[in-house]
């Protein structure tokens, strides 16, 4: 029996060390709970272990009946005195457990494990003092029972210890009328939260509480939480203002846009040579606003169409008589900014976007880290798709700021969402539901849209007297600087080399293209400051049809040209036109230049359809008997 009592003091001690943290839990964060229950679990298994023992010295004392159970022992074994004053200590003890057990119940009577502790509590309560062997049976099933139930609290724990913010009951998914999304965007973070590594970003660790805390403090969508630390809300401070300053240097520009690309390289080559001019032009808009204060804006550019996520089908073929209007167009812009003397931040690829706006690590599917850094955010569809996959929310957020350099201009129809998906009017471009003012066009073709535009080359008094007196009356330039654009027009090139020397821009590497006409001078692929003095020797400047509603046609006007255009019947459209397909707008275009043919006209624009030989010829003798003058 001294090994028994032994065991039984080590029992017991372990037993009231339980019971002084079950006391201490009670006033102990739901953290040290797992560790009071653990230590009843010890406490059970070695009085468990107890009786065993007890059952097996008893064998020694007196042998076993038949039909007895593994707790049935002989009364004679344990009725000593000795033996009962152990056993009442025993059922003392399970009495402390018992209240403690109960004190515990009571503290987080909301969650499911107060009702397992609440359980283990009546279990406790069925303990009769009866007689000694019937208690030591029913006190070595209930702490059995014990065991079993604690395991289960304590896997429970490990679950709910999770949650680090907030107590019991906290993190229930609010049912606001005011934020009537929040369960069913709780129900899909639950699913999908590990879909994108952003949110693990703002902290959300698969819990119910860090979705509530990303949906109220990150998103939107579920309602503020009364238990967190508001104070812990970054306070954003507003940017301040300042005066914006004429600039008549653009070298810091000229390192802004970079290297790397020859469409960069064009658009460098272009801002270099009309520096002078917006030098000047500043110089006078400044006089004239007689120094006012003008705010600073910070302003984002972001050239989605050089980005090499989109393409970039641009940049290849600078070289090669690719289309250059749009980089025409983005060189100005970014110029004129500049030059008026805001903040600006030009991005050319998906990675100086994401740097600059802020886009946290992931797949784009949160919003910002922070509150939009620019005033303005001037980019095209390519751009405005990019800034949709990785600006998430935010998007939806800061779209007022946006503003779209569409060449041909969108629609209504095309842009508003729900009423172009019910008719018919969905594209790959359209559908954005912004405000069609933000759409910002080449040409000012559509009163739907604002206009852009570009920028022609001013000519002074000096240089307008010299081009008059250079001007070849018998000189013609074609517009066109690919070969596949000459292909089925030697018909009427034929009628117009009866009149007129015809001079080609097209590009070649080691021999003249077939496409062009022998009786063509063709002077290959020119920069643009000698393509500017061809056109200031030339008298005529034909378009081929295509590419339309370009920079140079104006160009040519403005260094004293004809332009003389193929009029379209029917006109083309995205109905009946593959280059105009798919494009956010339904507008009839009635020859290469609808612009020119509209606003400028006769005598400096003649538009005629180029299959009717008669019309086209008569259209090249009144262009040799015209004396132009040029056009401001």
């Amino acid at each position: 029996m001294k090994t028994v009592r032994t065991r039984l003091s080590m029992i017991w001690r372990c037993t009231e060390d339980s019971s002084r943290l079950l006391a201490q839990s009670e006033n102990t964060p739901p953290e040290s709970d797992t560790l009071c229950a653990h230590w009843i679990f010890v406490a059970g298994i070695g009085f468990f272990s107890l009786c065993f023992l007890m059952t097996s010295l008893g064998g020694q004392f007196s042998a076993k009946r038949p039909g007895d159970t593994p707790f049935t022992m002989r009364a004679e074994v344990l009725g000593g005195p000795e033996s009962r004053g152990v056993l009442r200590k025993i059922s003392d003890m399970l009495e402390v457990i018992m209240k403690r057990m109960d004190t515990l119940s009571k503290l987080g009577n909301t969650t499911t494990d107060s009702h397992r502790l609440d359980e283990l509590s009546s279990a406790l309560d069925r303990i009769q003092p009866i007689g000694l062997v019937e208690r030591i049976q029913a006190i070595a099933q209930n702490l059995s029972d014990m065991a079993v139930r604690v395991e289960q609290i304590l896997q429970r724990s490990m679950a709910t210890n999770r949650v680090k913010d907030g107590a019991t009951g906290q993190c229930e998914v609010p049912k606001d009328p005011h934020y009537p999304d929040c369960p069913s965007k709780v129900d899909w973070m639950r699913a999908r939260w590990t879909s994108d590594p952003c949110y693990a970003f703002y902290g959300v660790d698969g819990s119910d509480c860090s979705f509530l805390i990303y949906l109220s403090e990150v998103e939107w969508f579920c309602p503020p939480l009364t238990w967190r630390n508001q104070t812990t809300t970054p306070t954003h401070i507003p940017f301040p203002k300042r005066q914006a300053a004429f600039r008549s240097d653009i070298g810091a520009l000229l390192e802004q846009v970079g290297t790397g690309k020859e469409s960069l390289s064009f658009m460098k080559r272009r801002m270099r040579r009309l520096a002078a001019q917006w030098a000047s032009a500043a110089r006078r808009l400044n006089d004239r606003l007689r120094s006012q204060w003008r705010e600073q804006k910070r302003i984002l550019v972001h050239v989605g169409f050089l980005t090499e996520e989109s393409g970039d089908v641009f940049s290849p073929k600078v070289l090669k008589g690719g289309p250059l209007g749009e980089m025409v167009q983005w060189a100005d812009i970014l110029t004129a900014l500049h030059v008026l003397g805001h903040n600006l931040k030009i991005s050319v690829s998906l990675k100086e976007l994401q740097g600059f706006l802020g886009v946290p690590p992931g797949r784009g599917s949160c919003p910002l880290t922070g509150p939009l850094p620019f005033d303005l955010i001037y980019t095209d569809y390519h751009g405005l798709q990019q800034m949709r996959q990785h600006m998430g929310l935010s998007l939806r957020k800061h779209k007022c700021h946006i503003r779209v350099i569409d060449t041909f201009g969108t629609e209504p129809a095309y842009n508003h969402e729900d009423y172009a998906t019910l008719h018919g009017y969905r594209t790959n471009w359209g559908y954005w539901n912004l405000n069609c003012r933000q759409y910002m066009t080449m040409f000012p073709h559509t009163p739907d849209n604002s206009f852009m535009g570009f920028v022609a080359e001013e000519l002074n008094d000096t240089e307008r007297l010299s081009i008059q007196r250079n001007k070849v009356d018998s000189m013609a330039v074609v517009y066109g600087k690919e070969a596949s654009m000459w292909k089925g027009k030697e018909r009427f090139l034929a009628i117009l080399h009866r009149y007129m020397d015809i001079h080609g821009t097209v590009y070649y590497e080691t021999q003249r293209p077939p496409e062009v006409p022998a009786f063509v001078k063709n002077h290959g692929l020119l920069p643009q400051q000698e393509l500017q003095q061809l056109l200031r020797k030339a008298k005529l400047f034909i378009g081929f049809g295509f590419p339309y509603e370009g920079p140079a046609p104006l160009e040519a006007i403005a260094n004293g040209c004809i332009f003389l255009q193929p009029k379209f019947k029917p006109s083309h459209s995205s109905l009946n036109h593959e280059f105009f397909r798919g494009k956010p707008t339904s507008r009839q275009v009635s020859s290469q230049h609808p612009y020119a043919e509209q606003y400028i006209g006769r005598p400096h624009v003649i538009t005629v359809d180029f299959n009717n030989s008669q019309e086209f010829e008569s259209a090249i003798q009144d262009i040799m008997k015209t004396k132009v003058s040029m056009f401001t």
